[in-house]
């Protein structure tokens, strides 16, 4: 018996549809932390007490820097799951890039971007 040495076009479809799934969430995450850093500048009339405002002020950069990391974070996962499509479509997605040999697919669903086995990441 030898061993595989790609995924079949079958199971690259089973990958895409999974990873397409993340890709569509994954934006609208995005998209939604992109949104809460544009809109939550709280300049609207409902701001008007000075009361709090400078407390208010420090909740709300830490709030914007907090969102700016994730949004960040997000659009770097955005970009290993678009890499990963590419690796779909030329046929080398799951193969580790380190030792040549094919990921194991329990570990591709788990994190479906990833280039490297277990023991490769070890």
């Amino acid at each position: 018996m030898t061993d595989k040495t790609r995924y079949s076009d079958e199971e690259l479809q089973e990958f895409k549809e999974l990873i397409l799934e993340k890709l569509d969430k994954a934006q609208k995450e995005y998209e939604s932390l992109r949104a809460a850093l544009i809109g939550a500048d709280g300049n609207d009339t409902a701001d008007t007490s000075p009361t709090f405002k400078v407390l208010e002020e420090g909740a709300n950069t830490l709030g914007k820097e907090e969102a700016g990391r994730l949004a960040e974070r997000q659009r770097k996962f955005i970009q290993h799951l678009q890499a990963a499509l590419v690796r779909i479509e030329n046929g080398t997605y799951g193969i580790c890039r380190q030792t040549g040999r094919l990921i194991p697919k329990e570990r591709l669903r788990a994190v479906p971007h990833t280039t490297l086995c277990i023991d490769a990441k070890q």
